[in-house]
């Protein structure tokens, strides 16, 4: 079959806040074959730079749209995906954006190869088999103890047995303050539930800000802490993931979601002493990609954990990528009230089942469908034009 056009959505809700919630927008990419198939995908990030890589005019070999790269291939096998995913790489090696962008048709190509071939994404890109994995509920901490309380509660009132409390004033205050939200995470889930706590590169490259935090966490039992450095302090976190092991602190560091590409993941995998490595599909490239660290992150010994938090269409990416490895067994799972988490693929989606355990689907594709009112009742319409000549206009879904 022949990629026969790629389509473009740019979903938002009605008003955008600064709150770190990525289901406020998106960026939805389906691909459509000469024989009828559709395939889906979604980016994690900003959708309008996103939609330029697709259609922007060429300013030379190196700056050439994804479009261009994709339209008119032949798309029948694993390997024609890997090829298509290394092209567009190749035609748009100085896009910035390229990795981001490009994730959305990465996804989409193997969604809709799944559906000619009548077999899941995760056999395709070659596990055996699908294990269930362990969902948390990944959230924001609330604005004070109080609130973070009632969030935590609310959790285990939807029956999580695990859960991630991330950013808001995580950081901005003292380190009793900090204990404090993480203190009423835990007396809201109990001491049997899983706890993570997400510092959101709060403090930088200060490694003795994040190691008082790692000791104070522990005696809380949180599993791990997550980001405490930005993503390219690789030498910081090696020292702060050195000084919690030579201690005895037990507490693992994690991070990751800051990696937009293979090398950059790898580097943190292989220097920065990571005990979870954390994967965005819809920065880092796509399945493609994201197979790709989690096979490497197999082969030394750390475990694979997606970063979503976005849609149940990004969340059934991100989960095919690492089904057939049982020892990464967690998964984050958004559960926030943003229409877009679970409604941009309702009534389909990767739900929980009577052990509170998720799995990849083992229907052809990623096993989701995006549901098309969604699209239309939050698509924006864009128009982008040059000298005249219309490069992409929104269409309806």
């Amino acid at each position: 079959m022949k990629i026969e056009a790629i389509d473009l959505f740019y979903v938002a809700l009605p008003e955008i806040t600064r709150t770190a919630d990525g289901s406020q927008d998106s960026l939805v990419v389906r691909i459509r074959t000469d024989n009828g198939l559709e395939g889906w995908g979604e980016c994690d990030a900003s959708p309008l730079i996103s939609m330029a890589a697709y259609v922007m005019p060429m300013s030379h070999s190196n700056v050439i749209n994804i479009n261009e790269a994709l339209i008119g291939e032949t798309l029948d096998s694993p390997e024609d995906v890997i090829r298509l995913r290394n092209k567009a790489g190749e035609y748009g090696l100085d896009i910035q954006q390229l990795d981001h962008a490009v994730a959305g048709a990465d996804i989409a190509m193997w969604d809709v190869l799944g559906k000619h071939l009548a077999e899941p994404v995760w056999k395709l890109i070659g596990h055996e088999a699908s294990y269930r994995k362990l969902p948390y509920a990944s959230v924001l901490f609330g604005d004070d103890p109080a609130e973070t309380r009632k969030i935590a509660d609310s959790i285990v009132g939807r029956d999580f047995r695990a859960a991630k409390f991330g950013w808001g004033p995580m950081g901005r205050g003292s380190l009793e303050d900090d204990i404090a939200l993480v203190q009423a995470a835990r007396d809201g889930l109990g001491f049997d539930a899983k706890l993570m706590v997400d510092a959101g590169v709060i403090w930088g490259d200060n490694v003795d800000a994040a190691y008082k935090r790692a000791v104070a966490f522990a005696d809380l039992g949180v599993t791990w802490l997550e980001e405490p450095l930005r993503t390219e302090e690789v030498g910081a976190y090696k020292a702060l993931s050195d000084r919690v092991r030579e201690n005895g602190v037990k507490i693992g560091i994690a991070g990751g979601e800051g990696a937009d590409f293979y090398r950059a993941a790898d580097d943190m995998m292989t220097n920065a002493g990571l005990d979870f490595v954390q994967i965005d599909v819809g920065r880092i490239g796509g399945i493609t990609e994201s197979k790709r660290v989690a096979d490497r992150a197999h082969e030394l010994g750390i475990q694979y954990v997606n970063h979503t938090f976005k849609s149940h269409l990004s969340v059934a990416s991100a989960i095919h990528v690492f089904a057939g490895y049982e020892e990464f067994d967690l998964t984050e799972y958004p559960v926030g009230e943003s229409p877009l988490i679970l409604g941009l693929t309702a009534p389909t989606g990767v739900f929980r089942d009577s052990n509170g355990l998720i799995a990849a689907p083992d229907t052809p594709g990623l096993g989701v469908e995006v549901n098309l009112d969604t699209l239309r009742q939050y698509q924006r319409q864009v128009k982008i034009e040059v000298d005249g000549e219309v490069l992409f206009e929104s269409q309806e879904p």
